[in-house]
């Protein structure tokens, strides 16, 4: 199993940033391997990404859930396997640590190739840079989902 953590400071309060994680559909906004999610349920999301060329479809379960706090979740089915966390930490009133937490297990000699270098991590930094971009320039633009999931 690879496991990525990667760290961003945002300048905006904790709750903008929790937010706007929390609204799954607009992934697509900032991690550049998805091309789509579906909320389901307040806990169930159908992912549709494109890694190494190769589409692929799964479903992820929001295993807990604590707004301001942190979202934590683990593929159901389909074709990826991986588990993950982000965490939210203020650090002032206006500038918020986010840390994601990412295992995921490759499949293919592309994943596992991308794996041993660390492209996974490149991938996450990347993305993480994506957020900080999305949510300094737009904001508080709608509420995500504030539901508390043990």
């Amino acid at each position: 199993m690879t496991q990525v953590i990667e760290t961003i400071d945002v300048d905006v309060p904790v709750s903008v940033a929790y937010n706007q994680w929390t609204r799954f559909e607009d992934f697509p906004k900032f991690l550049d391997e998805v091309d789509s999610i579906t909320q389901v349920t307040d806990t169930l999301t159908e992912w549709t990404v494109t890694v190494a060329g190769q589409t692929r479809t799964f479903e992820a379960e929001i295993t807990e859930q604590h707004p301001d706090e942190r979202v934590a979740w683990n593929s159901t089915g389909g074709e990826a396997d991986h588990a993950g966390v982000v965490t939210f930490h203020r650090l002032e009133d206006a500038k918020t640590r986010v840390t994601v937490q990412l295992d995921w297990e490759p499949k293919g000699l592309l994943e596992h190739l991308g794996s041993a270098v660390g492209v996974a991590g490149h991938a996450v930094k990347k993305d993480l840079g994506n957020f900080k971009q999305l949510v300094e320039s737009e904001g508080q633009t709608g509420q995500g989902w504030r539901g508390d999931v043990e």
